[in-house]
């Protein structure tokens, strides 16, 4: 879930189903998202603890 304020991607949760859990879904989605952000020129706010996981693993 995210919300968009001016030029703010706020990623507010990232949620995978149990039954789809493990298979790397949430990475893929949160990568989309930030490469969305990328694209379209947008300051990326990790609300989402799995978001800051996730960049403090692989960056932005």
């Amino acid at each position: 879930m995210y919300e968009r304020r001016g030029d703010v991607l706020d990623l507010l949760h990232t949620y995978t189903p149990p039954a789809l859990r493990g298979g790397n879904l949430a990475a893929e989605l949160t990568r989309a998202a930030l490469d969305h952000a990328a694209a379209e020129g947008l300051r990326v706010v990790p609300t989402c603890s799995y978001t800051r996981r996730y960049l403090a693993r692989h960056g932005g």
